[in-house]
């Protein structure tokens, strides 16, 4: 190695020690975010056979790909959310003994046997989310396509997977599963948000679902739209800080609703570009008053812009 780049080597090292921000090599590592990028994928497979891989699945092999499939994520999810609890427990309790290492490592394989155990239910909320979107889409042309193509499911279902691991209180691995899909879709659901069957998002691009968010049924949402909090300090993290959408709402494009005791009544539509911070009675219809443009005559010569 030369010269130089042992110097930049010793520098980083310092950093590392200095500044933090590095794996706990010596003695657990941290969730690994590829593997769970991995574990979704399989996840994914089990949900929608047959949708995420190259070959479709058949009859007399759906046992043995189902099994295989469980099988590799009951060992990955339960090496990762026992990553996750040791973090957790790291930081409160210190260096754990290696007898209650052993106890992190028995809970972290219940949790995954009960969040295998909730995936037939998850299926179920999945298909009803599908056909609302099909429904809800105009240019959805069938259900096959709105699995394949539409990343509103997609967000949909690492919420969902996401959501069962946030109810177990598994630290870290259910943000980023939600991040990473935010990533891919743009559409942000945080995981501890309260969503009830058959939600449409539709196109999505922008879409932020907050914490504290009470989703209920029916509920078609535009792209652009955010259900916040209102500006509330760090100690108050955990009150509601976001709204509740009750069954059968439409909200359009670009609208902003706010705060933790906002309720927008079931029935309603909220209208593009609306924001508010208040509750709505059911059957409301939300707009805004269009504003007054002037149109000036156009000219044949074209325009001379100047930045």
């Amino acid at each position: 190695m030369g010269a130089r780049l042992e110097k930049i080597t010793g520098t980083l090292i310092s950093s590392y020690e200095r500044e933090g921000g590095i794996n706990y090599m010596d003695e657990c590592n941290l969730p690994s975010k590829m593997g769970v990028i991995r574990i979704l994928s399989d996840i994914e497979a089990l949900l929608f056979p047959g949708f995420r891989e190259n070959d479709g699945i058949r009859r007399d092999t759906v046992r043995l790909f189902t099994q295989e499939l469980l099988t590799r994520v009951l060992r990955d999810l339960s090496d990762e959310v026992e990553k996750s609890i040791h973090f957790s427990e790291r930081r409160t309790r210190g260096r754990l003994s290696r007898e209650h290492r052993v106890k992190v490592r028995e809970e972290a394989e219940e949790i995954t046997y009960r969040f295998l155990e909730r995936l037939p239910e998850v299926r179920r909320l999945l298909v009803y989310d599908v056909k609302a979107t099909l429904e809800g889409d105009p240019a959805a042309k069938s259900e096959e396509e709105v699995i394949l193509s539409y990343p509103g499911i997609e967000a949909i279902l690492v919420y969902r997977v996401a959501h069962i691991l946030w109810t177990e209180g598994v630290p870290l691995i259910p943000r980023m599963m939600t991040e990473y899909v935010h990533g891919k879709t743009g559409i942000d659901i945080h995981p501890g948000a309260t969503i009830g069957e058959g939600l449409c998002i539709d196109h999505g691009t922008g879409v932020v679902i907050g914490e504290t968010t009470v989703i209920g049924n029916n509920v078609k949402i535009y792209q652009g739209v955010t259900l916040g909090a209102l500006s509330v300090k760090k100690s108050e993290a955990n009150v509601k800080r976001h709204p509740t959408i009750e069954d059968n709402v439409t909200i359009y494009a670009g609208a902003t609703i706010l705060g933790g005791s906002t309720v927008i009544g079931h029935h309603s539509i909220i209208g593009g570009n609306v924001w508010l911070t208040s509750s709505v009675p059911p059957y409301s219809k939300i707009y805004n008053q269009p504003s007054r443009y002037v149109v000036k005559p156009g000219k044949e010569e074209p325009h001379d812009f100047q930045i």
